[in-house]
Order: structure tokens, then sequence, then C-alpha cells
């Protein structure tokens, strides 16, 4: 068993059906992230870490929608199938669940915005995030970017991520611009 230190916590970002293959809004293997994180759920579990996940938990007038002037096809409102954890993530009835996106005229990327992620980490004496999930380019480059800004170390679980890749590269950029504001890689720590 790989020993997860005190002070981490796995933040597990968006894995919700609409994001999945067949999804409203899916990302190419998005699926793909599952296996990885549930090892990692498995692994902080053990070792008695905190899981926090994160999810998009708009209404269904949501400022990020076409049909609002925004840039993405309806997704993830609340209480719907497609904004529902995939049934094969496997979550367990402790992780603490972070909605966001959940104002009208308010977009959020991060799992900080919005949110009271900070406060639940700061009062659970977190300082290392572990993250993954759905998508590399949007959610998991600004929940590691608001991580880094807020002091805390970010390992990016990169086995455990997939890009939108609105534009070709996406994903590669939004690796190496989180790598670049010190985030560091996951070396597979677990198999």
């Amino acid at each position: 068993m790989t020993h997860i230190p005190r002070g981490a916590a796995l933040v597990v970002v968006d894995v919700q059906n609409d994001f999945l293959p067949g999804g409203k809004l899916a990302v190419l293997d998005g699926d793909k992230v599952i296996p990885p994180l549930n090892r990692y759920v498995a692994l902080f579990q053990q070792n008695e870490r905190p899981i926090f996940a994160t999810r998009d938990w708009h209404p269904a007038d949501h400022c990020s929608f076409k049909g609002q002037g925004g840039a993405w096809p309806v997704h993830c409102v609340a209480d719907t199938p497609g904004a529902q954890f995939a049934s094969s993530l496997e979550l367990p009835s402790s992780a603490s669940i972070i909605s966001k996106g959940t104002s009208t005229r308010k977009e959020a990327y991060s799992g900080f915005e919005g949110t009271d992620l900070e406060a639940r980490l700061r009062q659970a004496s977190i300082d290392t995030l572990y993250v993954g999930g759905l998508a590399t380019d949007y959610c998991v480059l600004n929940t590691v970017k608001d991580g880094l800004r807020l002091g805390f170390k970010v390992v990016l679980l990169t086995e455990a991520i997939r890009a939108v890749n609105v534009d070709p590269g996406d994903g590669a950029r939004a690796e190496h611009e989180m790598l670049k504001k010190g985030a560091v890689c996951s070396e597979q720590i677990i198999s």
C-alpha cells in the first residue's frame, strides 16, 4: 500500500455523466479517467485522507449555455441524470461534494469559485491537493490554478485527466501551464 501523507486531499473534478461519452458535453475518452481515479479513491480511503468531488450543478438557464449567450450546450443541470456522478466512480459516502456554477449569472470553472472548498480544506488542515478529473483544459486547469494561488501544493494526476480540446492542443497547453505555475505531475504512485 502506498502511503499518502497527512495534509493531503484528493480532489475529483466533475466526473459527471454529461462529460462522459454519450453525454451532452462529452469529453473524448472522458470515461478513461475513472479507473485511475477509483484507485486513488481507494488509496485515500485506506490512508484515511479526505476526498472532495466537485460538480457542475447548473440552473436550467445558466449563463454558460448557448441559449443564454454562452459557449456550451445545456449540461449538468441540477438534479438531472446528466449532472450525476458517473455510476462507475466509486466515491465513498464520506466524500465532500462541492457544487459549483449554481448561480444563473456566474460561470465557475474552478472548484474554488463561489464554493466553500477552500474553507473545508483549511478546516481539515490540508496543504496538498491531488487533482484529477474533467476537463484538463477547463475545470481541472482552473481548480489547479486557484489551488496554487491559494498556497496549496498540487499534484496533477496526469493519468486521470482528459481534455475537451475545443482547439487542438488545448489540453497539452493546459498541462504545461499548470506545471509552469508550480503543480507537479503524479509519478503514477499507484498502478
